[in-house]
């Protein structure tokens, strides 16, 4: 009789022909082996399949539907998972070898908890390393400091055991955004979450961020926002941290390259909402300074100039 797997893993993949063999060979470079891969094609229109289908792994097991969008997607591989616990993979992202062995671990170590995350560094399109992410370490009832800031950071973060995920429903289909952030704060609101303080998630930063993906990212988080302080109404205090930390992520974001003038102008709006929300704004006036100047370039010069200037000067902006 063979073994259940004690992991599902689950990717989503649309038109990621790219990257999604790098982020199959990170999972199956695992040290912890006893899993399941589900990809999910969500109805790509280039080699995707083609490439997935190279893999020659019983564990890989591979499901195409029409083109639906990624929480739909992870739920759609929640349905076919069988696995104990549950670690969602965005087809672009990279695991470090001894992401599932270390956070299976931290599991079975602390029974309190249902869900165990790491560390998240930044990589551009080349995988090469570009900026650290927050690496914070929470233990336990995690709500109250993640929605002042999702630590998390990603959906190809936590191990989830498939139990909560299923009693909780998944993820929510109507959000347009933001959907991880929601997920973790629905999990986190009624169970333990333990952390393994280590960076064990490459996230790949998309150059492709557009002025109207981030109007649509605002607008889910200020939706997430919402529900998570009516879930806990007596925390209502920390909603001014909690949107300095939004406008500041979302000012950053619209300040990556490409440049162009309409996201400099949507990169001004954020500013001025993190600058309204931030209680230390004095004290930050200097991080507040190289936004807001690299704000004006992107808006006042050409796109091949204020490239060339910002690149020169290496003004580089954290991304959380």
């Amino acid at each position: 009789m063979n073994k259940l797997p004690s992991i599902s893993i689950i990717i989503p993949a649309f038109n990621s022909e790219k990257t999604i063999a790098d982020t199959i060979d990170s999972v199956f470079n695992q040290t912890f082996n006893n899993f399941e891969l589900i990809i999910i094609n969500d109805g790509s229109t280039d080699s995707t399949l083609e490439v997935i289908s190279k893999f020659q792994d019983s564990r890989l097991k591979i499901f195409s539907f029409g083109n639906a969008g990624g929480n739909i997607s992870r739920n759609r591989g929640l349905k076919c998972a069988v696995g104990e616990f549950i670690s969602f993979l965005d087809a672009d992202d990279l695991w470090r070898p001894n992401k599932l062995q270390l956070q299976l671990e931290a599991l079975q170590n602390n029974l309190d908890a249902q869900v165990a995350y790491s560390w998240t560094d930044y990589i551009d399109g080349n995988a090469n390393f570009l900026v650290s992410g927050t690496h914070i370490t929470a233990n336990g009832d995690v709500y109250n400091k993640l929605l002042v800031n999702n630590f998390l950071e990603n959906g190809s973060n936590p191990l989830i055991r498939r139990e909560v995920l299923i009693e909780l429903g998944g993820f929510d289909e109507s959000l347009d955004a933001a959907q991880d952030w929601d997920m973790w704060l629905r999990l986190a609101d009624k169970y333990e979450f333990v952390a393994v303080p280590s960076v064990q998630i490459l996230y790949r930063v998309s150059s492709n961020s557009l002025s109207t993906n981030l109007a649509r990212q605002e607008k889910a988080c200020l939706q997430v926002m919402k529900s998570a302080y009516q879930r806990r109404p007596l925390i209502v205090n920390n909603m001014s941290l909690s949107l300095a930390n939004l406008y500041k992520y979302l000012t950053c974001k619209a300040l990556q390259e490409p440049f162009s003038r309409q996201k400099g102008l949507v990169a001004a709006k954020f500013l001025y909402n993190y600058f309204l929300n931030e209680s230390s704004r004095f004290k930050r006036t200097k991080f507040i300074l190289k936004l807001f100047l690299k704000t004006v370039v992107i808006i006042i010069l050409p796109i091949d100039i204020s490239t060339k200037l910002l690149t020169k000067i290496n003004t580089k902006v954290q991304i959380s």
